[in-house]
């Protein structure tokens, strides 16, 4: 008789993080420090499922849904029988507005609809966190301490991008507040502008580059900080605090 031998259970091991550091340069593309980028963003191993859905979702909402086809009942045309049903020795029709007469109705055509799909916010956030890693291990992250522009002007950002040695599309991650910034990346063609609340899967994955600044670092304590679901229980007391004021206001009117 065979003994069942028990195996012992598997331990979960930790997900490994990679910790990358990145130079800091200036404007001018001069070396002014480093800095260790935050592993739960820049150092995970990336999902290229769940990468895959969110990309797919996103640019599913971008599409307008307006097309539309014309129905049997919506093309002009008369209603009535074109010929007779029995001895013109042609097919019967009921309708020459049926979809297989010439400018007659579409069968099954597409109507006006929303593409968009529901996607989780775990999975929203897993999927930036992929693709970040995925850009830091192919440095392709750039940090600058700042940037300098005290005027807008196209010249010196295209300058800048020169100095840091940044090639094809690029992402620029800027504060909205910092006007003149976004004046001066936004007439070129293969720079597109972000702020870090708009930080997204697929502007990560299309750009060849992504650039930030020290201020603009996405880490894992402020991402989910900015996904962090309310307490249900403080809601309720203020809606507790809310009908209960109304009811004194109510008692005190009558």
């Amino acid at each position: 008789m065979t003994t069942p031998t028990t195996l012992d259970p598997a331990v979960d091991e930790a997900p490994v993080r990679l910790q990358h550091t990145v130079t800091v340069r200036s404007v001018a593309g001069r070396k002014t420090g480093t800095v260790d980028l935050d592993p739960e963003m820049f150092g995970i191993e990336p999902n290229v499922a769940v990468l895959h859905q969110v990309v797919t979702a996103q640019l599913a909402a971008r599409r307008r849904g307006t097309q539309s086809t014309r129905t049997k009942a919506e093309v002009k045309g008369g209603a009535g029988k074109p010929w007779r049903q029995k001895g013109t020795g042609r097919a019967r029709h009921g309708s020459n507005r049926n979809p297989q007469w010439r400018g007659g109705g579409v069968a099954l055509g597409p109507k006006p609809r929303s593409y968009r799909q529901r996607t989780p916010k775990k999975m929203i956030r897993l999927a930036l966190r992929s693709a970040l890693s995925d850009r830091a291990r192919d440095e392709k992250v750039v940090v600058v301490d700042r940037w300098k522009f005290t005027t807008p002007r196209t010249k010196e950002a295209m300058a800048a991008l020169k100095a840091l040695k940044v090639d094809g599309r690029v992402l620029v991650v800027a504060e909205r507040d910092h006007q003149e910034v976004w004046k001066s990346f936004r007439n070129l063609p293969k720079v597109h502008l972000v702020s870090p609340g708009e930080l997204n899967a697929y502007d990560v994955l299309v750009s060849d580059a992504v650039v930030f600044t020290l201020d603009t670092l996405p880490t894992g304590d402020t991402d989910d900080e900015a996904t962090e679901p309310a307490n249900s229980d403080t809601e309720a007391e203020g809606a507790e605090e809310v009908q209960a004021e109304t009811t004194a206001e109510e008692e005190n009117g009558q």
